[in-house]
């Protein structure tokens, strides 16, 4: 196969990870960052090029597409799709993760457990989104948050008032949700691939952070999911529509909960803490969808 890995850093562990284990199965690998990418959008031609050459001699695009390049990476991705080449996760379904209201409506319909969340646009329904979710403590999230950042903890109504007040000034795009205390500053990773959780990591906040991401000083151990949280992330995965995700769940005493989904998630935290070779399973799986892939074309051909 052709690959080609859209990250912004080739250096990336994530991205050297994947490299390497393309690359052992005798794939032809290629890294090039989105940001770099221009297209030429005409009729009957959406080609991406990239330098001084056009990307069209390519079997599989893996998307690794971070928040600070999500709308012009969606872009590149949905260029490569609209010129017929198979992407491990859709423009579509990485637009459908980033956007946490969205994903989080998604997955309601899916009658998939969620902490309570509320939504508004004016502040004066300050009150009734403290209260729709139970009342504080409160965690505000914005929508374009990623790696625990942009998520707050109002420990009191006033606190959870004033965050609130402060995000609407700053006219950030916001929700508030439940603080599960039960879940004690640990969530559970599931990485999901295809229709499989292949590992499992509990991550555990550090002390004094409410925040369990291992960006924010988070530690992750190997630990063994029960068939319900693992029934929980593959459906999440695929209410998104995603081949490849990072699913995190919180334990409550009501049951788990899914705190969000994440398209492009890390591999180093989750191969350290479990010594499973996740970049393998990614590989082995991108190997699958282009075989299918290319089955169906043929198939359609001799129609």
């Amino acid at each position: 196969m052709r690959v080609l890995i859209l990250s912004i850093n080739k250096n990336l562990y994530s991205t050297k990870r994947l490299v390497e284990e393309l690359k052992s199965k005798g794939h032809e690998v290629e890294v090039v960052n989105p940001l770099l990418c221009f297209m030429e959008i005409s009729a009957g031609k959406p080609i991406v090029h990239y330098r001084k050459r056009k990307l069209t001699d390519i079997d599989i695009v893996i998307p690794r597409i971070g928040a600070s390049v999500s709308s012009y990476g969606m872009a590149v991705v949905r260029q490569f799709e609209m010129n017929g080449i198979l992407c491990l996760n859709s423009s579509d379904a990485i637009a459908r993760a980033r956007d946490k209201l969205f994903s989080l409506q998604l997955l309601s319909k899916q009658n998939l457990p969620l902490p309570k969340t509320s939504f508004a646009n004016s502040t004066q329904q300050t009150d009734k989104l403290i209260s729709l979710v139970g009342g504080a403590p409160t965690v505000v999230k914005l929508l374009s948050g990623s790696q625990g950042r942009g998520v707050v903890l109002g420990e009191t109504t006033k606190a959870s008032e004033s965050l609130i007040e402060a995000f609407r000034e700053l006219h950030a795009n916001f929700l508030v949700q439940e603080f599960v205390k039960d879940a004690s500053g640990r969530d559970i990773r599931c990485f999901v691939v295809g229709d499989k959780v292949i590992a499992s990591m509990m991550r555990i906040a550090k002390e004094g952070e409410f925040r369990s991401n291992i960006h924010r000083g988070g530690v992750g151990i190997d630990i063994k999911i029960t068939p319900e949280e693992r029934a929980i992330a593959i459906s999440a995965a695929k209410a998104l529509d995603l081949n490849m995700a990072g699913v995190d769940i919180i334990r409550s005493g009501t049951g788990p909960k899914i705190l969000e989904v994440n398209s492009s998630p890390g591999l180093e935290g989750i191969e350290g803490a479990t010594k499973k070779n996740i970049a393998k399973e990614i590989a082995a799986y991108a190997e699958k969808l282009f075989a299918l892939n290319k089955k169906n074309k043929l198939n359609k051909k001799g129609k």
